[in-house]
């Protein structure tokens, strides 16, 4: 085989479908955010707006956050040292987990390095803990739930998205001895809807099943301390394992489950990928207990998020755009083809100083290609604006299609 050729191949197919991703070199600026630098690939400097940042809440450089991590950094330097097991839990990280388990009423909570991490981690480890488990997940669970599930060699089956009624007729149709676990999500990151927790609880009641919830778009941003869509519905206790990240509301990086003291310490002991990494930083686990600790209390910053979110899609609803509404933060504006998505966002880059980035297949299905927005509370009129203007005039140039308006 010419390996170079296949991989000139490869790439080339994906420049051809317009699928090809392009990283965009930017410098976030401290206490300016979403406002940041773009280095051109010409070598010359741009400002812009981000608009794609899953810093939903600023906390990225908030106060708090960076002199917990200062404090962090002058006392216990830069790196943790090793794995947890071996010279890598620090206090840092134990304060960390106990925010966390108390953030979402559990007995425990184990930090990861990533979201992705724990999700994957934690799905291939519970057959291992539960010969014979069958595993129900939604279809449109997580690419690291996907893997998760894959990997762990058991019986899987996926039931059609949000749909009970395809749950009830898979857990039925098995041993009703056999253990069982139902992976959901709480918020779909790329259309924004809320999974049917509640409905999904009973079932799990109904069959004897264990319940795993990813929590990755609503922690910090859902509920009165920021527990999530969970905590918010008044639903956490019925979950057995709750998947978080610390990287997006939160603003530093990192992922966790939180759950009882036996399910923490069973995944602890058994789960590869948290037994032989490295742990985060002490700085980094720092910065998270402090934002988790402040947005604990901080619901004014929860309700400005939610306000810009309806601002912005009233605005684009106003002017035809086909935008994805479930009543949530996240803003979904449909395109629907690779090419024009990409050029969309090339020209949004180049023209107006607004970087939000392509979102196409296989993140979403063919024909559904988007660009997704997130508004934060430190996007303000002007930004808002900005936008809003922009997306109109491109909208026309591009004789993209628009909703009909009522009246």
């Amino acid at each position: 085989m010419n390996y170079s050729a296949h991989l000139d191949q490869k790439l080339n197919d994906l420049h051809e479908e317009g699928r090809y991703r392009t990283f965009i070199d930017i410098v976030r600026h401290k206490g300016t955010f979403p406002h940041a630098t773009w280095h051109r690939p010409d070598g010359e400097t741009q400002p812009v707006t981000v608009w794609c940042g899953n810093d939903y809440l600023g906390m990225g450089q908030h106060p708090v956050v960076l002199s917990a991590m200062h404090e962090a950094l002058d006392e216990a330097g830069a790196g943790s040292g090793g794995t947890r097991n071996i010279s890598g839990t620090t206090v840092y990280h134990k304060e960390l987990e106990d925010e966390l388990a108390d953030l979402h009423g559990k007995e425990a909570a184990l930090v990861f390095t990533s979201a992705y991490i724990a999700n994957d981690a934690t799905l291939s480890t519970l057959p291992r803990l539960f010969p014979g488990l069958i595993i129900y997940s939604d279809a449109l669970n997580h690419a690291s739930m996907i893997e998760g599930v894959r990997r762990n060699g058991g019986a899987k089956r996926i039931f059609r998205h949000n749909d009970v009624a395809h749950l009830r007729e898979l857990l039925a149709a098995d041993d009703p001895a056999a253990p069982k676990l139902i992976a959901f999500e709480s918020v779909y990151s790329m259309d924004g809807d809320f999974g049917p927790i509640e409905a999904i609880c009973d079932l799990a009641d109904e069959f004897n099943a264990l319940t795993y919830i990813d929590e990755v778009h609503a922690v910090g941003m859902y509920g009165p301390r920021g527990g999530g869509v969970t905590e918010r519905d008044r639903l956490a206790h019925r979950i057995d394992i709750i998947n978080g990240t610390l990287a997006k509301a939160y603003g530093v990086m990192g992922g966790y489950i939180a759950a009882s003291e036996k399910m923490v310490d069973a995944i602890r002991s058994y789960a590869p990928g948290f037994i032989f990494t490295t742990s985060i930083p002490p700085t980094v686990a720092a910065g998270a207990a402090a934002s988790v600790r402040h947005l604990k209390t901080d619901q004014a910053l929860r309700e400005r998020h939610q306000t810009q979110a309806k601002i912005l899609k009233l605005r684009l609803k106003g002017l035809g755009l086909p935008i994805i509404d479930h009543g949530s933060h996240i803003v979904p504006l449909i395109v629907g083809d690779p090419k024009h998505t990409k050029m969309m966002s090339d020209m949004l880059l180049d023209r107006y100083g607004i970087y939000v980035q392509p979102i196409n297949f296989p993140t979403v299905p063919r024909g559904t290609e988007r660009l997704r927005f997130t508004p934060s509370p430190v996007h303000g009129p002007r930004e808002m604006d900005a936008l809003v203007k922009a997306l109109d005039e491109l909208w026309s140039h591009c004789a993209l299609n628009r909703a009909e308006l009522a009246g």
